[in-house]
């Protein structure tokens, strides 16, 4: 396609991706941000496989590996001691492995590639602490309105707009929304310096039926405290709970006394590390289907396009591919509507298969049916015994499943979106 003038709402993961992707092939690029400078916030993430080979084509693969920690599964507990779910990468080839990351530590490296001086970058025009409230068309192009935080009047005109501006985005067009809501339950988290007492390397769940539920991360360290390795800690709740969750230490008491009762070697690190209520964050859910990505010169990507659970972990994994598929249907197309006819048929299978799995599995983890837990307990039991299963789990973890029956190859995923060959033929980083 020719040059574009293009404007991405939301400095997010699928934004800043899908920014340096397109202005790599030329075109011009406004990256529009309610937030006034990009802050140390958010939870710790996990980085697939499926990302990771995305963040190989970006060029920023070296840098994260740096700040984040390698995960080489997912080992989920029960009360008993009995380890329920215990899938690895090492499934998917022997050297693959996940990334846990701090959120601000993804968006440093991301904002990093696109701040260094090259010809690149300069493709890249920046409107923070601005707001968009409507999305218009105008003619041929797409005109936004909105505010800054100064109260001054926002009015540009582009020739094509990409919503990425996260799961409660008020910019999708409503014609296109098949579910918008809040998931019942959410949960409240908290970065802590790192677990000593569990394996550095593994993502850690800990489940009492379908309505307890733990989470520790490996999550790598912050640009200014590259030398101290942290933590994320979960702890699941329905959503109206949240608010008043640890409001003073008798209720901390009694949590780590919930988390002993059940896993001892947990608590006995928590106590250590666990304080003040100010240190608990809210982290609340919403399920988002829509019929299309994209029509016309308006694209959803990210969040904005099919927030879900956490639950399979897939939330920057797939805000990687959609910027990935993006960025290869504008390079093939020579029009808009090529672009999302190209764009629906890479992305829309795998979304599609990855928010049912996750609306399926979620209350077998976070209700209070009772028997959702124990038909969860008896199923992966024996699922886990089954190397075929078994397989077939770890490779939807990583986040390569086009469908239940095919996978994508990390080759794949990381071919360049202009000639279609690989900007890092050498992947054995990852697989």
């Amino acid at each position: 396609m020719k040059k574009q003038h293009i404007a991405i709402i939301g400095a997010g993961t699928a934004g800043l991706a899908l920014a340096r992707i397109l202005a790599h092939q030329q075109h011009e690029i406004t990256i529009i941000e309610k937030a006034t400078v990009m802050e140390n916030v958010g939870a710790g993430i996990l980085l697939q496989p499926a990302g990771l080979a995305v963040f190989e084509h970006l060029g920023v693969l070296d840098e994260a590996l740096k700040l984040g920690c390698r995960v080489n599964g997912l080992e989920g507990r029960l009360a008993s001691g009995h380890l329920l779910v215990n899938s690895h990468y090492r499934e998917v080839a022997p050297q693959c492995f996940g990334l846990g990351m701090h959120r601000a530590s993804l968006c440093h490296v991301l904002m990093q590639n696109l701040q260094q001086p090259n010809n690149d970058r300069q493709m890249i025009h920046w409107h923070m602490g601005t707001e968009i409230h409507h999305v218009i068309p105008f003619g041929q192009c797409m005109q936004l309105i909105g505010q800054t935080i100064n109260e001054q009047a926002f009015k540009q005109t582009f020739d094509a707009v990409i919503v990425a501006n996260g799961a409660r985005s008020q910019l999708r067009p409503k014609q296109w929304v098949k579910l918008d809501k809040p998931y019942p339950w959410g949960a409240a988290w908290c970065i802590v310096p790192a677990c000593t007492t569990l394996d550095s390397n593994i993502l850690h769940q800990f489940y009492d039926s379908a309505s307890t539920m733990m989470g520790i991360l490996p999550t790598g360290a912050v640009p200014q405290q590259a030398d101290q390795p942290l933590s994320s800690v979960f702890w699941s709740m329905p959503t109206p709970h949240i608010s008043g969750w640890l409001k003073d230490n008798a209720n901390r008491d009694y949590w780590l006394k919930l988390v002993e009762q059940r896993w001892p070697i947990a608590a006995e690190w928590l106590s250590q590390v666990v304080v003040s209520h100010e240190q608990w964050l809210p982290a609340h859910y919403r399920d988002v289907v829509l019929s299309r990505y994209g029509e016309g010169r308006l694209g959803i990507i990210g969040d904005a396009a099919h927030a879900m659970s956490p639950q399979l972990g897939q939330g920057v994994n797939m805000a990687l591919l959609d910027a990935c598929a993006l960025g290869r249907a504008i390079a093939q197309a020579d029009e808009w509507s090529k672009v999302w006819d190209n764009y629906h048929q890479q992305r829309l299978s795998s979304i599609r298969f990855y928010q049912w799995l996750s609306r399926t599995l979620t209350p077998f983890y976070q209700s209070h049916r009772r028997d959702l837990g124990w038909l969860r307990d008896a199923g992966f039991s024996w699922m886990y015994r089954i190397p075929w299963l078994r397989k077939q789990m770890a490779h939807t973890i990583a986040g390569i499943k086009h469908h239940p029956l095919q996978d994508m190859s990390l080759e794949e995923i990381s071919m360049s979106l202009v000639d279609q060959q690989p900007v890092n033929s050498d992947l054995k980083s990852l697989q």
